[in-house]
């Protein structure tokens, strides 16, 4: 069909009204950006990008990531009328329980959505993720004959998503990496909630993203022509990312509410929806598209069925030319644990020794039997224990290698491994202290409520890590993670308990794992003969077993043997014992309540709790009238051996607050 002037500017028309629409029936949502960017949208999606309607998971397809995500109708809209399985239905139930269109766009749900937004600035930094992945895919399979991962990343983005610190730490990478699979367009339209942009953020965007190392170029946000010439330069550029500045009016449409604040959160309500439609010479028909739009899209969506069915046929023969490169890229897409894991990573394991080593023992052997595991450190490598030098560090001059440095960003890094997830065809992993969870929470948070299995290495897990002092020393982040729902976390006693815990983080399809490790060596744990390593598995398992116990121990890495040394002093005074050992307190809440009760009897008024951490929490397993041994308070800065001293976290304390809580 052909695109004369006026059925371009129908076609754009339609996606604002069906947003306006979408937001006013809800009586909720941000109907200015999507009036905005509808001209974009338009030409992005038509023009440029790469998709199938009819097969969403086509891995070859461009991604599209909608940064500012609170624009969300916009998506919808165009979901609809490229013709996915999202329905007009649908828009109406825009932000209704159990729809498909909530109000902001969620991966797994709605189909076409690639990845959570919302929180403004994740979504450029998942962005780098997918384009890093791709660019990664690309140095393993890519030939001359074929282009083979031709994946380019698309986003929508606003002020709000280049005022949050996040873009600046990922665009920072995106330019040092030299990604020029990367096209950021960014919303110019002067307006946040709180009114003109100019009340906090007048920098030079174009000299900031230059200086990132990037490409930036400029249209007109509602002229298609500047936008197309924009675009086209955009993907023809082969050393950097580019950010298209888009000048637009939010609101575009709206006589009265255009470039104001107004629009921004609001429905436009009845008297300015029906403004706007006179405006654009739009029936009063709700959620109306022209017939002319539909036969458009129609249409549309066969040349992209075709292109993909073309792309496909290309791939079948390049498979055929390039049997190994076929084999690997097969390999890397599934991104499966090989069954033995468990035993390999058991036995490259030590059994004693610092967690962080450990991990990096269990890490370079998993390494060995996973060629898509990549990962890295937020310039911690060698104090997170990551020992992946000899798999090549990934640079733009040598993309094959596995060892990612992030510099000191870890939000970004946290993001952008959410991205790779989400592109496919690596599993990944991103280290930095415990106590730096706070930086990179909102990365965790998104991990989980998008099911990724993204793998945090966080180590210096306590007050033990010593003379650095309380900014450093984490007390409340365990629970702080565990306290997620989805996160799994683990803190490990000894090198099998480390195997294990990697052992479930490579093997887990849905949802983050959070290791905590210790930069001070441990023993090797004494288990009873009947152990088995899955045991591991349940979060919980007797390490020394009393039937009918007098006081049950439960501890958790380090504090592991401080339960174990107090066992041994009580039952030499004639106490009957049990200890626990609780590397995952999420893995044991997830138990049979058969298993739970038959380690922790309910009712039982004798139950321990030892962690370096605060206590409060415990009580849902111990119970309020449990022990609970601990630190509710900020650490200090001293030799570790003097802060156990100190705060009472030592064998003899240990054993001496027990014995005299026993006697009250």
């Amino acid at each position: 069909m052909h695109l004369t002037p006026a059925l371009r500017r129908q076609i754009s028309d339609t996606i604002r009204m069906l947003a306006a629409d979408g937001v006013e029936k809800a009586n909720s949502g941000h109907p200015g950006a999507p009036m905005g960017q509808a001209d974009i949208a338009f030409v992005l999606w038509h023009e440029f990008l790469r998709f199938d309607p009819t097969q969403p998971a086509w891995w070859a397809r461009d991604r599209f990531v909608l940064s500012c995500g609170h624009a969300s109708m916009l998506l919808y809209s165009l979901l609809h009328l490229w013709g996915y399985d999202v329905s007009l239905d649908d828009l109406k139930s825009f932000r209704q329980w159990d729809a498909l269109t909530p109000g902001h766009p969620e991966v797994g749900l709605t189909p076409g959505v690639e990845t959570t937004t919302g929180p403004l600035g994740q979504g450029v930094a998942n962005s780098v993720g997918m384009a890093l992945a791709a660019r990664m895919l690309a140095a393993r399979v890519g030939t001359a004959d074929f282009n083979v991962v031709p994946q380019r990343v698309f986003v929508m983005c606003g002020d709000g998503d280049l005022m949050e610190g996040i873009s600046s730490e990922a665009a920072s990478l995106a330019g040092h990496w030299g990604l020029s699979n990367l096209i950021w367009i960014y919303d110019d339209n002067d307006i946040s909630i709180d009114g003109n942009t100019d009340l906090a953020f007048t920098e030079d965007v174009e000299a900031r993203f230059e200086a990132f190392g990037w490409n930036v170029l400029h249209a007109d946000g509602h002229d298609h022509d500047e936008i197309r010439g924009a675009l086209k330069q955009a993907t023809r550029e082969r050393e950097r990312p580019t950010l298209v500045i888009c000048r637009t009016h939010i609101g575009q449409g709206s006589p009265n509410k255009v470039d104001s604040a107004g629009v921004h959160g609001s429905p436009l309500g009845a008297k300015e929806m029906a403004a706007t439609r006179a405006n654009l010479g739009w029936p009063a028909e709700t959620f109306h598209i022209p017939d002319d739009v539909r036969a458009f899209f129609a249409a549309a969506r066969q040349d992209k069925i075709q292109a993909r069915v073309a792309w496909e046929a290309g791939h079948r023969d390049w498979a055929r030319r390039n049997p190994e490169k076929a084999t690997l890229l097969d390999v890397l897409m599934r991104n499966r644990a090989p069954d033995d894991l468990a035993e390999r990573l058991v036995a490259a394991t030590p059994a004693a020794g610092a967690t962080r080593k450990l991990s990096g023992a269990a890490l370079a052997e998993a390494a060995r039997a996973m060629p898509g595991l990549i990962g890295g450190s937020a310039d911690l490598t060698e104090s997170n224990g990551i020992d992946f030098h000899a798999f090549g560090v990934f640079q733009r001059e040598t993309p094959d290698g596995r060892l990612v440095h992030y510099g000191i960003r870890e939000h970004a890094m946290a993001s952008i491994n959410n991205g790779v997830l989400l592109h496919g065809g690596f599993r990944v992993f991103g280290g930095t202290f415990l106590v730096f969870a706070d930086y990179l929470r909102p990365a965790v948070r998104l991990a989980a409520l998008s099911h990724l299995p993204n793998v945090f290495i966080l180590t210096h897990d306590s007050v033990f890590l010593g003379e650095d002092g309380p900014t450093h020393q984490p007390v409340e982040h365990l629970w702080a993670l565990r306290l997620i729902p989805g996160v799994i976390e683990f803190r490990p006693a000894d090198g099998l308990e480390t195997a294990m815990a990697w052992t479930f983080a490579l093997s887990r399809a849905r949802g983050p794992v959070a290791l905590a490790l210790t930069r001070q060596n441990l023993p090797a744990v004494t288990r009873p003969a009947a152990f088995q390593p899955t045991d591991v598995l349940r979060g919980g398992y007797v390490v020394r077993e009393a039937e009918k116990p007098d006081v049950v121990f439960v501890g958790t890495g380090s504090e592991l043997q401080l339960c174990l040394a107090a066992a041994d002093a009580l039952a030499a005074e004639g106490r009957a014992v049990r200890v626990i050992s609780m590397p995952s307190v999420a893995l044991f809440l997830q138990q049979p309540a058969e298993y739970r009760d038959a380690l922790l009897p309910p009712g039982h008024a004798r139950i321990v709790s030892v962690e370096a951490g605060v206590t409060l929490p415990w009580k849902a397993l111990t119970g309020l009238g449990g022990l609970n041994i601990g630190l509710d308070r900020f650490g200090a800065s001293a030799p570790a051996a003097v802060l156990a001293e100190k705060f009472g976290l030592t064998a003899a304390a240990v054993t001496e607050r027990v014995r005299a809580w026993l006697a009250g």
